[in-house]
């Protein structure tokens, strides 16, 4: 198959047709397509962008290369959230029993973390027989069952997106907007939803440095969620220090339970969990006002149901829920556990997430190629925050590492992560703004 025209019309600023786009993508599910036409044509899109006929044209192709999930019909919306990626970033695993408990069906499909942003899936595979893949059939059973799952795409959802993406990392084009939008709306509106909302993340740990470059983003993803069905709302958060008090895979499936629990945990955590849950009550209809729903998720969550839909789903996805629990009894699973001390007493005036993440994945607990193999147990908790006063000598954050000579290098390179201030810093907002509609 030669594609060179529609490469050329791309390059040369021409619009492509739905018809086109289409053949492109039946051509790279197919491998019709070489590589190097491929790798063209996203150049091309990056060099020149897609207009938003284009976009959607593309995102639904990608959706329809594979299967698509059914449901039954039933009164529970079928409801998803999905992040940019941070340091610390765990919101989905005690989001999704929540809105389970608060009504709705989450067939949550996560990925993998490269890099510094730790993978949903990595954290979830740190728990006793916990299976991340599954049948699209096993999938829908627990959504219509439990009310959620948390899993990795089926080898036939999405497959356009998993050739495309591979070739994007070593094109350099991965940043291109259109390109992320199709890929992330791909697989979401895969899930047949009713309503999305986005956590779009910026600063030095996410993906998108500027708020600006973020409401970009969020703003044609918002768009093409509503042009294809889906009422569709963005976040946008802050991501310059880590989210909660721990990172690295178990940690923080460990402070996931803590927010179920207590709740308990990083309160920012708890505000995001809280936030995404209340936007798709409003979202739904479920809710008329933002707060009225904020304080109905909370309500739910401190009743302690969600903890036990949390179980319920463990047990679906086969996890051992009693090594669980004696797993969480630990106060570490790493081998060697040391700590960084304050020098000087104040406050905390900075807390670098991006160097944060570094230390975990050098650690082992990230990857720096898909290849990579991940320890589950390294990682930090114990993280004090910006705006917090330290006395000298107290915790800063605890090392979880494999071994002693790990922990110390480990130890140094976060000594340059804090700030102590002698004022209390003002700390900007956890989240910018929300973007929805055609705002």
């Amino acid at each position: 198959m030669n594609f060179l025209p529609l490469i050329e019309s791309k390059r040369d600023g021409q619009p492509l047709t739905v018809a086109q786009i289409g053949e492109f993508v039946s051509g790279v599910v197919s491998g019709d397509l070489p590589d190097y036409q491929v790798a063209a044509f996203l150049m091309a899109v990056f060099f020149r962008g897609l207009n938003s006929a284009e976009t959607t044209a593309l995102t639904l192709a990608m959706r329809d290369s594979g299967d698509v999930l059914k449901f039954p019909k039933d009164k529970r919306p079928l409801v998803d959230k999905h992040s940019t990626g941070g340091v610390g970033d765990k919101v989905s695993l005690p989001l999704a029993p929540l809105l389970a408990c608060l009504g709705f069906r989450v067939p949550m499909i996560s990925g993998r973390g490269l890099g510094i942003t730790g993978g949903t899936l990595d954290k979830l595979d740190s728990i006793p027989g916990f299976q991340t893949l599954l049948p699209a059939r096993r999938i829908t059973q627990i959504v219509q069952e439990v009310g959620c799952v948390i899993c990795g795409q089926t080898d036939r959802m999405v497959p356009a997106d998993k050739k495309l993406y591979a070739l994007r990392d070593v094109t350099g084009t991965v940043p291109s907007i259109p390109l992320i939008t199709a890929s992330i709306l791909s697989k979401k509106l895969a899930e047949s939803l009713a309503a999305l909302v986005l956590d779009v993340k910026f600063g030095r740990a996410a993906f998108i440095p500027t708020r600006a470059q973020a409401r970009k983003l969020a703003r044609a993803m918002v768009a093409l969620g509503g042009q294809c069905g889906v009422n569709t709302r963005a976040v946008l958060t802050d991501m310059n220090s880590p989210l909660g008090r721990a990172a690295g895979n178990w940690l923080e499936v460990k402070e996931s339970v803590a927010v179920l629990t207590a709740p308990a945990g990083g309160a920012d955590l708890r505000e995001l969990v809280l936030t995404f849950a209340a936007h798709l009550l409003v979202q739904t209809g479920r809710v008329k006002s933002l707060a009225a729903a904020q304080r109905q998720a909370e309500v739910c969550l401190l009743s302690g149901e969600p903890r036990k839909k949390w179980d319920a789903m463990l047990i679906a996805q086969g996890a051992d829920l009693a090594a669980f629990n004696r797993k969480l009894e630990c106060d570490h699973t790493a081998p060697v556990v040391l700590e960084l001390r304050a020098n000087r007493g104040g406050f905390v005036s900075r807390c670098d997430a991006r160097r944060l993440g570094e230390v975990i994945r050098d650690l082992g607990g990230g990857r720096l190629t898909q290849a990579s193999s991940i320890n589950f147990e390294v990682g930090l908790d114990g993280i004090v925050k910006p705006g917090e006063a330290v006395k000298p000598g107290e915790p800063l954050v605890r090392i979880h590492a494999a071994s002693r000579a790990q922990a110390e290098a480990a130890r140094a390179r976060l000594e340059g992560a804090f700030t102590i201030s002698l004022r209390r810093p003002k700390s900007p907002p956890l989240i910018g703004e929300v973007i929805q509609g055609n705002k």
